[in-house]
């Protein structure tokens, strides 16, 4: 910015002689003093981001597969911009609560959401009140993968097959199944399950996928549509029994498990997805510094290991291609959600 930028009317012939200079240098200080007003917001978001702790905000409670992939992927982002991701839990009305919080946050770059599929595509669709819109009130930031839902009973019941389960619902009708929360993928799932097999099985919701294989080890519930990696070590060790996966492949950490097309159900698929969110209105500057880190953190070898290990499948994107996922989503499961009925208060 220059200052005849700014003074147009200070042309060459009125810049001449002592008193015109120093009305030059005067109108150049002004321009100056204005182009480093203006700068910073700009310059600043990318130079200076981040100066202070970054606060993750995870929809759900500690213990389940966002809680595991948020902390894993924000240790190694923190280390690569140099402050600390704080994450925080904020369970409720399927996630809801937490990305709520993160709409309303200040676009700085300080508060960032870990958005699913649920939230993100399936919530406005099902809640009769969700306040926000995923489409307008969010800003893309990175996907961080995709997880696997199972299927699994606890040993007590006296099931070994999803042909086995079908028959004992029929034969036990009001027969409950836990998810970690209505409006989640998993609700999705269960709903999805007892409509194509005509079983009636009735949903029971909890705050996060800890507090419901509690339940399930503690034998108050006995079928459970959870993500893999809260449950995964609970399957290893003999305590639950793993039916099947719902995606459209076996899972690597439970080959043996098939799919639930593979057992019966023809064309059945569902297959949670993640993501990073920020508040809308973001600037670019940041978006890009926090996709490049957060990219970098899922390309790790460390963090992908450990993410795998507990059937997670982490995978990085763009910007773009997270908001492109997003809107697509939320049109196909508006139409799922309206097929299968399901609807919250």
């Amino acid at each position: 910015m220059t200052a005849a930028s700014l003074f147009p009317s200070l042309s060459p012939a009125a810049a001449r002689g002592p008193a015109a200079g120093r009305r030059l240098l005067g109108a150049a200080a002004i321009a100056a003093a204005l182009a480093g007003s203006w700068l910073p917001g700009v310059a600043g978001a990318a130079g200076d981001y981040p100066s202070r702790p970054i606060r993750f905000v995870v929809p759900y409670a500690a213990g389940g597969t966002t809680d595991l992939v948020a902390r894993t992927v924000g240790q190694r982002i923190g280390e690569k911009l140099g402050q600390p991701v704080v994450v925080e839990n904020r369970p409720g009305a399927g996630g809801n609560i937490g990305m709520e919080a993160v709409a309303k946050a200040a676009p700085d770059g300080y508060t960032i959401g870990f958005g699913a599929i649920s939230t993100n595509a399936l919530n406005p669709h099902i809640y009769k009140h969700v306040p926000f819109d995923p489409r307008k009130d969010f800003t893309a930031v990175s996907l961080l993968g995709t997880s696997t839902i199972v299927l699994e009973v606890s040993n007590d019941l006296p099931v070994k097959t999803v042909a086995d389960l079908v028959g004992y619902a029929k034969a036990h009708p009001g027969l409950t199944y836990a998810t970690a929360g209505a409006g989640t993928s998993m609700h999705l799932a269960g709903a999805m399950f007892s409509q194509m097999t005509q079983t009636g099985l009735v949903h029971v919701p909890y705050k996060g996928s800890s507090p419901a294989i509690n339940d399930m080890l503690g034998g108050h519930v006995q079928v459970m549509f959870d993500n893999l990696p809260a449950s995964l070590p609970h399957i290893q060790a003999g305590k639950l029994r793993a039916l099947a996966v719902a995606g459209k492949t076996r899972s690597p950490s439970l080959p043996n498990v098939p799919t639930l097309a593979e057992a019966g159900l023809a064309g059945y698929a569902v297959e949670p997805w993640f993501g990073v969110y920020g508040p809308a209105g973001m600037p670019a500057p940041v978006v890009q510094a926090l996709n490049a880190a957060l990219v970098e953190a899922l390309g790790n070898a460390e963090v992908k290991d450990k993410l795998v290990q507990a059937g997670f499948n982490p995978k990085g994107s763009s910007a773009a291609e997270l908001q492109s996922l997003t809107l697509s989503e939320y049109e196909k499961f508006g139409k799922v959600a309206r097929s299968a009925s399901i609807s919250l208060d």
